[in-house]
């Protein structure tokens, strides 16, 4: 067989290669043995997100003037798609700190919420949801209730309810997206940075999904909430929409860190099935050797390696300190979240082949998989 000659046009710079190996060793030995505790419980991975942030995996992206490492989305996705290989809920809270509200406030933010909530989420020490969905707005944003009224000079007073914020209940903060005075539509929605201790917020409840239970999403209610001028993220224009669109293209870096949550899941549970395949034996044979079985492995392995391809395109095309474009990351999400899909579900399969392939696969490939994921993730 022939060795590729050329050059891999996505191929890690050695910063990036030994990231990924610090990661995959410390989600190996911290991150994978509390998997199955956590996602039977529930209970938020403290433990691992200390030993994350002990080697100092939680300071991705944050800039280095705020104690981070300042890379950018590429480094992101490096780290999501190794912590994800062992546990999805601490990949979701590594994606927060990297392509969730701590990047909004870097890029968006006055100084005072850099002051006070970089340094913390660099260390370990902080969680900042986020809250966008409400009960009667969800994919459609522009119609949320959630408002600010004013207050006094420099003063508003925040009401809304927000479901489905990730982590929501153990947070030190949350990222609003509400309206602002006399806004309309998606004309005067911006954001503000609410510490979760302050008087008029209440988590009203947690959700139980179908997987990924130790970061889950949380119900938060806001009750005439005092917000100040050091609260505002980005102040909402009644009379324009560009606030709104600044947000929304933000959620790219999100998007992309979807992208590299479900690779790496789906890439664990590829592996933890050619494992099994190897080992199980039937017959007098393993089931590695059975070729309709093969062929469901390399149609998961086509799949998985195409969404990782789009995914680096995507994380690339951002740039230094850019934010990843729309189309590149639409592409990456779905072509990731449908690998995913399959890597669990191989009876999904369609397969590449044009004839000939009729094979079935009693039960999932991902059994014993402890990765607390079933099949995609919210964005």
């Amino acid at each position: 067989m022939s060795e590729a000659g050329g050059l891999d046009p996505l191929a890690e710079t050695e910063d990036q290669a030994a990231l990924r190996q610090l990661a995959r060793e410390v989600a190996n030995r911290e991150v994978g043995p509390r998997a199955s505790q956590g996602d039977e419980s529930g209970e938020v991975p403290s433990e691992a997100i200390k030993a994350l942030a002990a080697a100092d995996l939680f300071r991705v992206t944050i800039g280095e003037e705020w104690g981070g490492l300042g890379y950018g989305d590429a480094e992101a996705s490096i780290v999501l798609e190794e912590v994800a290989r062992f546990d999805v809920s601490t990949a979701i809270c590594c994606q927060l700190a990297f392509n969730g509200p701590a990047r909004g406030i870097e890029h968006l933010g006055g100084p005072a919420l850099k002051e006070r909530w970089l340094m913390a989420v660099a260390d370990g020490d902080a969680i900042v949801s986020i809250g966008i969905t409400e009960p009667d707005a969800g994919s459609a944003v522009q119609e949320m209730r959630a408002s600010l009224r004013p207050d006094g000079p420099g003063h508003w007073r925040l009401n809304g309810y927000k479901n489905y914020s990730t982590l929501g209940h153990a947070a030190s903060a949350i990222l609003v997206w509400c309206r602002w005075p006399g806004g309309d539509g998606a004309k005067g929605i911006g954001a503000v940075v609410v510490p979760m201790d302050r008087d008029g917020v209440s988590v009203t409840g947690k959700h139980r999904s179908m997987g990924i239970h130790a970061a889950t999403e949380a119900e938060i209610a806001f009750d005439s909430v005092d917000i100040v001028e050091d609260d505002v993220l980005l102040a909402g224009d009644p009379g324009t929409t560009e606030s709104f669109k600044v947000l929304l293209s933000h959620l790219n870096h999100e998007r992309c860190g979807n992208a590299a949550m479900c690779i790496g899941a789906a890439q664990g549970a590829l592996e933890h099935s050619v494992r099994y395949m190897n080992d199980r034996v039937v017959g007098g044979r393993t089931l590695g050797q059975l070729q309709g079985l093969q062929w469901k492995l390399a149609d998961m392995a086509v799949a998985l390696e195409g969404a990782r391809l789009l995914l680096g395109r995507a994380v690339r095309l951002a740039g230094p300190g850019g934010t990843p474009p729309a189309l590149e990351t639409a592409m990456a999400k779905t072509a990731a979240n449908l690998a995913a899909k399959l890597v669990d579900n191989p009876q999904d399969i369609v397969p590449v082949r044009t004839a000939g392939h009729r094979s079935t696969l009693a039960g999932r490939s991902t059994s014993g998989h402890r990765s607390g994921w079933s099949g995609g993730l919210p964005a």
